[in-house]
């Protein structure tokens, strides 16, 4: 725990651990105000990931500034997609969307399993179970010179201060935080608790999507069966961590962050 925070060395690499985690938190933090308990933002982390690399796939070999802003909005397109399954199935029928968000996990990961082992495995890649790596048009650029500071990192502030805004100065947070605190008044008020149940799952997967495709586009640069690395499920600790406060989540990622890269440094050392 000490030594991530006191060398500057490896401060870029705490960007990059707490950014997907932030950004996944704040999705999530969203949805549980709302008593929307998307358990399933893993799933929909590698959704967002397969459809941003489904656009690189589809481009490879091109070059054009549009390439990569197509990836992300694929990926926030494919999370809240995946996140509308649960959605559905919650509003129109009741089922859990706790169980539902969760199942769907394994199947994304089998998906993702599916196509690097079959129609998207790489055919340079002697015979691994991986992707093309993408190519300069299809990556996120470098911030810094350390070769890991990419550009989603800076996503994550950004997104966690216009979720604040958005729940502190907005109807449609206000509806969000009086249908988790106090349903029947919502309902007694008027407020659609379907369509705000819909808001929070889809906020959780377009957060989830993003920061998967980010992901593939940044340290990865490429995807492969190992990708599911645990953030979407981490990601719920980190949105209680900071009491489901958009930019309490903040400083949450960053312990959580912390801990990942002090528990590599551990290994190493």
């Amino acid at each position: 725990f000490i030594e991530p925070a006191i060398n500057p060395a490896r401060w870029p690499d705490l960007g990059v651990k707490a950014a997907p985690l932030i950004i996944i938190a704040v999705g999530l933090s969203i949805g549980f105000r709302a008593n929307a308990w998307n358990i399933g933002a893993e799933g929909q982390y590698v959704v967002g990931a397969i459809c941003g690399a489904g656009v690189a796939l589809a481009t490879w070999g091109q070059d054009g500034a549009w390439i990569l802003p197509a990836m992300i909005v694929a990926g926030v397109l494919g999370g809240m997609a995946y996140a509308a399954i649960p959605a559905t199935l919650k509003t129109r029928f009741g089922v859990s969307e706790i169980l539902v968000s969760l199942m769907l996990t394994y199947v994304a990961i089998q998906i993702l399993s599916y196509l690097t082992t079959g129609p998207w495995k790489d055919p340079d890649g002697f015979n691994f179970p991986q992707t093309r790596i993408f190519t300069d048009a299809q990556t996120l650029p470098y911030l810094r010179n350390d070769g890991l500071t990419h550009l989603g990192v800076a996503f994550a502030p950004l997104i966690a201060l216009a979720a604040w805004a958005m729940l502190r100065f907005s109807r449609l947070g206000y509806d969000v935080t009086l249908v988790g605190l106090a349903p029947r008044a919502a309902a007694y008020a008027g407020v659609a608790r379907g369509r705000v149940v819909w808001f929070g799952l889809m906020a959780g997967g377009g957060c989830a999507g993003l920061a998967g495709v980010l992901e593939a586009a940044g340290p990865f640069q490429q995807l492969t069966p190992q990708f599911p690395v645990g953030y979407g499920f981490t990601a719920i600790i980190v949105a209680f961590l900071g009491r489901l406060n958009p930019l309490g989540v903040v400083p949450a990622g960053l312990v959580m962050a912390v801990s990942y890269v002090g528990g590599e440094i551990a290994q190493t050392t």
